[in-house]
Order: structure tokens, then sequence, then C-alpha cells
């Protein structure tokens, strides 16, 4: 037996000096063993030493170490002279070098495509230096960034170490601040020169993990074009996370993915034809859905170019957008400057194509437009017609009639684009891009690659589409929207309790529905969704909003009435120029239709409640009219221009709250 043994010993070791002689090409280095590149590969992609404490003997010689060393170097190298194969960074690459992606309106600094990439590589090296990490896969990066091209490099160069982005808002308070770092446990808070103190004020105050601060350099473009490479299509855990606005409770972290990101980007380009044509004006803050993957991401996608103009001042965007009509005589009135702030540097003159707002800009336009001193129907009107501004989008909250039909006529003819959308879904339903499919009141289709459908709220079943009237009643079925598809969030972060809560398994086992809270009912609409051969998906039954189920669907004496239907209707009398419908607790009826209202000064000194009520007896069944009204000088409104109506009832009609009220 122990014969046998030698003998084998000795063939395997011919065999070992054969293969030896057969690669005399190979230098020592280079014959080690698989064991061995399987360890040096561990220690290059920075796992713990425990890792390989472990090992056997043989696999922890100085060589060992030496050539885990270079694959390390190796890695790191490849890591910061090239981005990942991202469909943006892909895209990105492609576009015209020479083209402009982002211009600063005030200034005029132009940024080209094929500046970008480069510096989202430097930017992108930045943050793996201060973590000493290869990547920050799937980590948190904070970031008060002005909305600027420095926003756009540090919002890239986040994906590109292939971490979380977490946009900031400036203007929140540092408590607010804090706790989107604590919640979001980030490690890195990232910060422009105009931001650092607001930064240092933040990490000031108690945190549960202090994250490290870089204060990244200012660019000021003018770069050559740069070719860089990109490398492996793994995005690792790169995406962004925006935090709702919490209105009801604490604000959670809604973690989109870039898969999730790019989906939504696709659905928007198929919808609404995003080209390198377009020119947007970014008036919007850049901590929401709408501002940062509407008018960022999208744009960028499609090699369209983005002009910043942040914060919004009416006077400022008419001027801009009457710019390229203006001839150069000063007839703008501004001598010879942009007419912001006496700059002398020269503004931008494009048309701007493309205009992606909430309702209350669209508001101060109009009410702006009547004191400009530039001749009313030169050149600002011409500037937003259809014939150059081609796509006007409203969003975030919903859309008064008025407000759309004064645009219209100012316009001379533009009709604004309605589409409904929420952080946790991006855009999911749009009106099409043919001003007959841009219905009063409704927010159109799904969106191509979204699925929708509504679910009775009362019953849980699904209702049918063609059954949305019901048969008993003739009223028309209301329901909860439901969504599905490739543009849906992933995760609350840190907070499964209430991801599970707000999915429901489909009964078809092909994935789970997003229950979004907002109620809605369908109806077929004469004229509209008729061009299928321009928008395949633009056709059938059109979604029209109802609101909120928690604060938007009153329950009053049996019945169910839209908050947004009434203030619709209120807003449509010359008396009202603002309105918000709420429910008022009332121990008869469960709860009163209430009204809080901002009269115009210019038509009625005062309005009463009969008068109200007269008023809309023409326009709404009487459960629906308002009980109680209160006129105020100021209704308060988030950055997107969406009410605290809970709050808005306690401070508005704290003195209801009291005998049958209670």
């Amino acid at each position: 037996m122990r014969k046998q043994q030698q003998q084998q010993q000795q063939q395997q070791q011919q065999q070992q000096q054969q293969q030896q002689q057969q690669r005399p090409h190979m230098s020592r280095a280079s014959r080690r063993t698989d064991g061995e590149e399987a360890a040096a590969a561990v220690i290059a992609a920075g796992a713990p030493s425990a890792t390989y404490n472990n090992l056997p003997p043989r696999l922890t010689t100085p060589r060992f170490f030496a050539a885990a060393a270079r694959a390390s170097q190796s890695l790191r190298m490849a890591s910061t002279t090239s981005l990942p194969r991202l469909p943006l960074f892909e895209a990105i690459s492609r576009h015209d070098p020479e083209s402009t992606a982002v211009v600063h309106s005030l200034s005029g600094r132009r940024f080209k495509y094929g500046e970008l990439l480069g510096d989202v590589r430097r930017a992108r090296n930045q943050l793996l230096e201060l973590s000493g990490k290869p990547d920050l896969n799937g980590e948190r990066i904070a970031f008060l960034v002005e909305n600027s091209y420095d926003y756009v490099v540090t919002l890239l160069a986040a994906f590109a170490a292939q971490s979380i982005a977490v946009p900031l808002s400036p203007a929140f308070p540092a408590a607010e601040l804090q706790y989107i770092l604590n919640q979001s446990e980030a490690s890195l808070l990232v910060s422009s020169a105009k931001f650092a103190a607001k930064a240092k004020e933040v990490l000031a105050t108690e945190l549960v993990s202090k994250p490290a601060q870089l204060e990244l350099e200012k660019h000021h473009g003018g770069a050559p074009h740069e070719q860089v490479e990109l490398g492996s299509p793994d995005a690792g855990g790169a995406g962004m996370m925006l935090y709702t606005s919490g209105t009801t409770n604490r604000p959670k972290g809604v973690l989109l993915p870039q898969s999730v990101l790019t989906a939504q980007s696709k659905s928007l380009i198929e919808a609404w034809n995003y080209t390198p044509a377009d020119h947007l004006l970014h008036v919007l803050p850049l901590h929401h859905i709408h501002g940062t993957v509407n008018a960022v991401l999208t744009p960028l996608l499609a090699g369209s170019t983005i002009e910043f103009m942040f914060p919004f001042n009416a006077d400022a965007v008419w001027k801009r957008l009457a710019a390229p009509f203006i001839t150069s005589n000063g007839t703008n009135g501004t001598n010879g400057t942009n007419g912001v702030n006496g700059s002398h540097a020269p503004p931008p003159r494009e048309k701007i194509t493309f205009f992606t707002v909430v309702p209350t800009v669209y508001s101060r336009l109009i009410a702006t437009h009547k004191t400009l001193p530039l001749d009313p129907e030169e050149p600002t009107r011409e500037a937003v017609s259809p014939k150059h501004m081609r796509l006007a989008i409203s969003g975030s909250a919903a859309l008064p009639t008025p407000i759309k039909e004064a645009w219209k006529t100012l316009s001379k003819g533009n009709v604004l684009l309605e589409r409904y959308g929420m952080t946790e879904v991006g855009m999911a339903l749009s009106c099409g891009l043919d001003f007959a499919d841009r219905v009063d009141g409704s927010v159109g289709w799904p969106l191509p690659g979204v699925e929708a459908r509504l679910v009775d709220m009362d019953t849980g079943a699904v209702i049918p589409p063609g059954e949305d009237v019901d048969p008993a009643t003739g009223r028309e079925r209301s329901g909860e929207i439901q969504l599905r598809g490739p543009t849906i969030f992933r995760e609350y972060w840190r907070n499964p309790e209430a991801t599970a809560k707000e999915f429901v398994e489909g009964e078809d086992g092909r994935g789970k529905w997003f229950k979004t809270g907002d109620v809605a009912v369908r109806r077929r609409v004469e004229g509209a969704g008729l061009n299928a051969a321009q928008a395949s998906w633009a056709k059938g039954d059109m979604y029209f909003i109802q609101g909120r189920k928690s604060a938007d669907i009153i329950k009053t004496g049996g019945e169910k009435v839209s908050a947004l239907e009434v203030e619709r209707e209120l807003l449509s009398l010359p008396e009202v120029a603002e309105a918000a419908v709420v429910a008022v607790p009332s121990g008869k009826w469960g709860s009163k239709v209430g009204a809080v209202v901002i009269l115009n000064k210019d038509v009625v000194p005062r309005w009463s409640p009969m008068a109200m009520r007269r008023a809309l007896r023409d326009r709404l069944v009487n459960y629906k009219i308002p009980q109680v009204l209160k006129v105020v000088d100021h209704i308060p409104r988030n950055a997107m221009g969406k009410i605290n109506k809970k709050q808005l009832v306690q401070a508005v009609f704290e003195d209801q709250f009291s005998g049958d009220e209670m």
C-alpha cells in the first residue's frame, strides 16, 4: 500500500514538472494557484481581514500579498478612469459633444455634453477618495447643491459611485435635514460652496452617525470634450432616494433604483417626445420627483438642454421667455442688460420649447403678465404660443380650470397638459400631446410601461373597464388608483411595515400593485384618444382624479364628496382667487364640507356663505355645496403648491370644534 502511494506521488510530481515546462513564458508571479487568485481578488475587493486570516499558510506568503496589492491597485485604477455603463451615461456619451447640456439663465454660462462625463468622473473620484473605497455600493450620499450644473454633476457622480443619491432642500431648516440624515444613514454629506455653512450647521446637530463632509469645487464650463470609457454595466446599488412631503406622518425615504429611474425616463420620452431640439426652462425645486426625473434625468437621457432659473420669479421668467422675440434696440426696457440684476452677461436667446411647473406658477405668471411693461401681445404671448412652446405641462397639484383657460387665452391657444404622478411612481398617467386629448379635469391615460386599475374602496373589488357606472344608482364608481410596472419604487427606506402595507399581490401572479391612496373615476370622452397612430397609449377611458383618500374624499351624511370637484367649481367663480375644500368634523354629519377661500379683491370686497351657496346652486348637487366658509388672506402651500389640509382645518376651523361639531 505504501509503495502504491509513493508511486502516485511520483506521478503527480512528474505531471506538475511537465506542466511547468509547457509554460516557460509565464513569470513566477503568474503561476499562482486558483486559490491564490481567488484570495487576491478577495483582498482587492476590500474584504475584511477575517476573510483571509483563515486561509491555508501557503496562501498567505509575501508573494500572495504582493499579488493582492497589485490586483487592488489595478482595480482602483480601473474604477477611477472609467464610469459604470449605466443607460444614462451611455446616452450622454452618444449625444453631440458640442450641444449644450446645461445653461445658467442669469449668467449665461454654458456646459456642453462633451464635458459632462469627465466632470462626473472627477467628482466621483473625489467621493471615492474621501471614502477610501473602490465604490460606495448602496451607501447614501446626501447633498446640498443649488439648481445648477453642479447639482447635475453631483447627482450623476453619486450614481457613478454606485451609491444612493439623497438630494436635500437648502430651504429646509436644520432639524428637518437632521431627520433625513439620520433616517437615511448617509455616510457622506456633499455641499457646494454656497451651502457649505448650511452643511456645517446640520452636522453640528445631534446625529446618530456623523457623515463625512465634502465641499465640491464649482464648475465654470468651457472644458474640452473628454472621451470617458464606460466599463461594467452593473449599476450596483446606484439609485436615488427622495423623501415624501410627510403631510400625515414623518417623511418616508422612497428608494428609486437605477432601473426604476431609467424606466421612468424612457416612459416620458416615449409619451412626451423629448428630443435634442428641446430647450427646457427649469424653475422647480430639486428634491422632488417633478424637478429631478421630469426636468433633469429625462432631458439628459434625450439630449435636451436644461436652463436653470431658480428661485422662480415671475418677472424674470417672462423676460427670459420673451428674450428671443425682442429686437436688439432694447425694447425690453433693460438698457442692454439681462433685466434681472444689472448684469451685462448676455442672456440665453434660445426659444423655450418645454415648460413643466406647478399650477401656482401659471397662476402667478398670468397675474404678473398684466403688469409687465412689455407689449402684452408681443413678444411674451408669442413666446408661449404653440408655435414655439411645444409643451407646457402642469402637475404636482390639481390644475384649476380657470387657470387653464386663462393660460390658453394668454398663449394664443396653448392648452396645458395635465398629468398625474407621485414620489413612489414617478409619472403614471398623462393626457396626450394632441390638444383634443387635454380634457379639463382629466389626467389622461396610463403612460407607456404603466398598468393602472381602480379598486372599490368599500368592497376591495377591482372595477373592470366599462363598468364604471353603478347600475343601481346611475353614479360613477370611484376607486383607489393602483399601479404596477417597472416605474414603481422598490421600498420605503428602513420601513418594511409601511412598504408591505402599500402593496397588494396581483391575482394574475404577475406582481404586486402599489396602492396610491388617490381616488379617481374613469370615463370615455368624446373626441379624445383618437390619434392612436401618434400615441398608442393615449386611448380608451380617461382618468379623473377625485383627490386623496385620506384628505380629499369627504364623507358627509352618507355621501362621498370630492374636494377637488368642489374646488374646481369654486375657482370658476369670479369672486374666488384661491380655494381649499376640507372635511370639518361634525357629530351630526360625520364631516361637513368646508371651504377656505381667498377672495378676488378686484371683484368683490365681501362674500358671505349664502352668496357662495347661491352661486354654486346651479353647479353642484346640494350635499356637495360647502356648509361652512372661511375667508382668509393666505392659504399655506409647500414648495410644490400642495396644501396640508389637516393643518389647515385645525388652524382655520378651530372654533367649529364645539357642541355638535365635536
